[in-house]
């Protein structure tokens, strides 16, 4: 494929790849970043919870727990346990705003994705809008619609086109991925969170 065209291209065009380029560069960044963290937060989650249901006494666990930095599960728990001797009312409410946290650093960067997947093709358009016009004005400047006239344009239009939907299909099956992900491990946290807010409550009421 040529790409003697770039030197002919308007400075729109330009601006139109170099934004979906962008746009296209930022969404792989963070479609490995979050591949790398999600994957490491869900496998020391499940380390841990091995751990939380085998060891069974939560001092035990608190003090285990500090090797699970990256699990979003082990996080819950060791706020939740700072708040032991404090009231049903006051752990649970620990409980859900240390969940909260978790989920939104796990949701990070991820919204990009959705933009991106939802505005790349339209940018895309645009440049291939601007790629049919210059097709159009070099045939009214020349009075001729030969190949050699409309190439140009055309490959601007056609480059356009294919770049946004680069940028956009990679990134709307990252999000779909992810917030699945995402919504597994937020299941995964409440359910760990009341079990932990009702064992804590059993051994408040043993003698």
């Amino acid at each position: 494929m040529s790409f003697s065209w770039i030197s002919q291209a308007s400075p729109i065009a330009l601006s139109v790849l170099a934004i979906l380029l962008t746009f296209s560069v930022i969404s792989w960044s963070i479609i490995l970043l979050k591949l790398f963290t999600l994957r490491r937060a869900s496998n020391s989650s499940a380390e841990f919870s091995d751990l939380f249901w085998k060891i069974r006494r939560l001092d035990q666990v608190f003090e285990e727990s500090r090797r699970f930095d990256k699990s979003p599960i082990a996080q819950v728990f060791r706020k939740g346990y700072q708040e032991l001797r404090a009231d049903d009312l006051s752990l649970e409410h620990t409980l859900r705003k240390a969940s909260m946290a978790e989920m939104k650093e796990l949701e990070s960067q991820v919204s990009f994705l959705a933009t991106v997947g939802s505005t790349s093709p339209f940018i895309g358009l645009f440049g291939t809008v601007v790629g049919i016009m210059s097709s159009f004005e070099q045939i009214g400047a020349r009075g001729s619609a030969s190949l050699a006239t409309v190439a140009p344009g055309i490959a601007e239009a056609l480059v356009a086109t294919a770049a946004g939907l680069l940028a956009a299909i990679p990134a709307v099956i990252a999000y779909n991925y992810f917030s699945n992900r995402i919504r597994l491990m937020a299941v995964e946290i409440e359910t760990f969170s009341s079990d932990f807010l009702n064992i804590a409550r059993r051994n408040a009421h043993t003698p």
